[in-house]
């Protein structure tokens, strides 16, 4: 596995796969590190269906909306790399800010409806700079496919729409999400939880998967010492969002 940091690298490799018809098609996994099983799995599925992936490995500032939590976003840049390549990666990319961003973030996209709901509508301008950079790495690598994570469902969906709205050649695949024995949903900020607060937040989880209404999980969470930012359903889909130990988590089950 070949670890690049500018573009340019890039171009030179892709010069060198063959690509278009009858080529190598190229599978795309973004992160932003402090990887677990779930990023692993995405890993995975690309290497099984495409001949090469590339992954990212970019903490994205600006999709960030204090500088604490940006501060505090684990770092584990040499153990993610030893997975990636486990995992069956190929190429990892882990830019500089200004590599991706030289006009410090002067153009950016924005998507004017669902994105200002759940996560969105209490993190303004998170999926602007989620969608700028997915959109700037889609570009960059042209993958066949791009993979992301269920957990986060909205996302999935807004660079679902995003992709399709801007005629990109590249196939949005979800992923389902990957659960530790709790039934806790793997995420990198898993990591910034106490042993207590990881003995408590699997409840989160539970309470999501009961089948009772929105406005009772809310107050079960609640009950157990849970912040809750929201518990909302939408087509289908159960959508949580809770503070445990200041430690936003994030998840969805399929509801009814």
């Amino acid at each position: 596995m070949k670890i690049i940091h500018t573009i340019p690298e890039w171009y030179d490799i892709e010069k060198t796969l063959g690509r278009g018809a009858g080529g190598q098609s190229v599978g795309f996994v973004p992160t932003m590190g402090a990887l677990h099983k779930g990023h692993r799995s995405l890993v995975e599925r690309s290497a099984a269906e495409n001949s090469v992936t590339v992954a990212s490995i970019f903490i994205n500032p600006v999709q960030f909306n204090s500088s604490g939590d940006l501060a505090a976003y684990p770092k584990t840049f040499d153990r993610d790399v030893e997975l990636l390549a486990s995992a069956g990666a190929a190429y990892v990319f882990a830019p500089e800010y200004a590599e991706l961003y030289p006009d410090g973030y002067r153009y950016r996209l924005s998507e004017t409806v669902q994105s200002r709901t759940l996560c969105g509508a209490s993190r303004p301008g998170h999926f602007d700079g989620v969608l700028t950079v997915v959109m700037k790495l889609l570009q960059i690598f042209r993958p066949e496919r791009a993979y992301f994570g269920e957990k986060d469902y909205q996302q999935y969906e807004l660079v679902s729409g995003m992709a399709q709205a801007f005629f990109l050649r590249t196939d949005i695949i979800p992923c389902p999400i990957i659960r530790e024995d709790s039934g806790l949903a793997c995420s990198s900020r898993n990591t910034r939880l106490s042993p207590e607060g990881l003995r408590r937040a699997p409840l989160f989880y539970r309470a999501l998967a009961s089948g009772r209404s929105p406005g009772e999980i809310r107050h079960e969470l609640e009950k157990d010492g849970f912040r809750v930012d929201y518990v909302t359903e939408t087509d289908g889909r159960l959508y949580g969002a809770v503070y445990l130990e200041d430690v936003r988590l994030i998840d969805n089950v399929k509801y009814r």
